[in-house]
């Protein structure tokens, strides 16, 4: 008598992740869509970096889309020398440092009290703080110029003796514009967090003060770090407002300092687009050290719901 062995059967082998996802063409065309949006956006900035490498007598023979012959970082040491960037590298963080931290700390405390604090009327003025990012800048010039002329100041915070050509005359109209939109964030943001911890606060004891400084404030670090990027980059290259309430050349911030490489008769292109990649290097630092913040401020709630 023969006995048959039954052997195990095994299972056929998995198909590889990689073959069972196909790519559908809808996807395909929105990738091939986000990386021509990429590209037109970079383009301008890697001409800009692909002049700066190349003499102008090169450029002016060849063209700017041709191949390069001769590249050097001659320029880069000239536009930083022949501007002096780093007297208007300094005016520039007297301005936008200052402004980006008063600006998150007093929208921070004004979010707080709309989004977690039973006020009447809370919604009705997160509303007035969002109506005035929709007011033109340009509206209100001439009536912050008048009055600030009029505002007297000691001679230890302004040469001029008043809030004209002084810092805080732009310091304080970067926050005021720019504080509604970050209470508008903030408060959305505040919005979204659990309740019950700040409930289980209260029954622990907590003040106000404590449920602000030690529990909601920490939780709000990514979306303070995407606003602290976002308003730095603001700050950092408006003109408008030091054009206006500022005579003295020597308080510029840096995006004056582009003017002092044209000429009066000759502006070499090539030199200023130099001086231009140099000062767009510090908001392309701040974003890479806060970037892991940034994304995750801007990614917060988009896996609810």
């Amino acid at each position: 008598m023969t006995t048959t062995q039954a052997h195990p059967v095994r299972p056929a082998p998995a198909a590889p992740v990689a073959a069972r996802r196909r790519l559908r063409p809808g996807r395909l065309g929105v990738h091939a869509f986000l990386m021509t949006v990429s590209l037109a956006f970079l383009a301008p900035l890697l001409l800009a970096v692909y002049a700066s490498l190349r003499p102008y007598d090169e450029t002016s023979e060849y063209g700017y889309f041709s191949l390069p012959r001769h590249l050097s970082l001659d320029y880069y040491r000239q536009a930083f020398t022949d501007s002096g960037m780093t007297k208007y590298f300094v005016n520039t963080l007297i301005i936008a440092v200052p402004g980006v931290l008063v600006t998150l700390f007093l929208a921070s405390f004004v979010a707080f009290a709309l989004a977690r604090l039973k006020m009447r009327g809370g919604l009705v003025l997160l509303m007035l703080f969002t109506a005035g990012n929709l007011l033109p800048q340009q509206v209100i010039v001439t009536p912050l110029y008048v009055v600030f002329n009029r505002i007297p100041l000691p001679y230890w915070m302004s040469d001029s003796m008043t809030m004209f050509d002084s810092y805080w005359a732009v310091v304080l109209v970067q926050i005021g514009f720019q504080i509604g939109f970050c209470v508008f964030v903030l408060a959305n943001f505040m919005r979204t967090l659990p309740s019950e911890i700040l409930e289980a606060a209260v029954v622990d004891g907590a003040g106000v003060w404590t449920r602000f400084w030690r529990i909601t404030l920490p939780l709000c670090r990514p979306a303070l770090a995407a606003l602290g990027t976002l308003q730095f980059t603001w700050m950092y290259n408006d003109f408008l407002w030091a054009l206006v309430f500022i005579s003295d050349g020597d308080k510029l911030p840096i995006t004056s300092a582009l003017n002092n490489l044209r000429g009066q008769f000759f502006t070499d292109y090539n030199l200023l687009a130099a001086g231009s990649v140099i000062v767009a290097l510090p908001t392309l630092i701040v974003f890479l050290l806060l970037q892991r913040h940034f994304i995750a401020g801007l990614t917060l709630g988009s896996g609810k719901g």
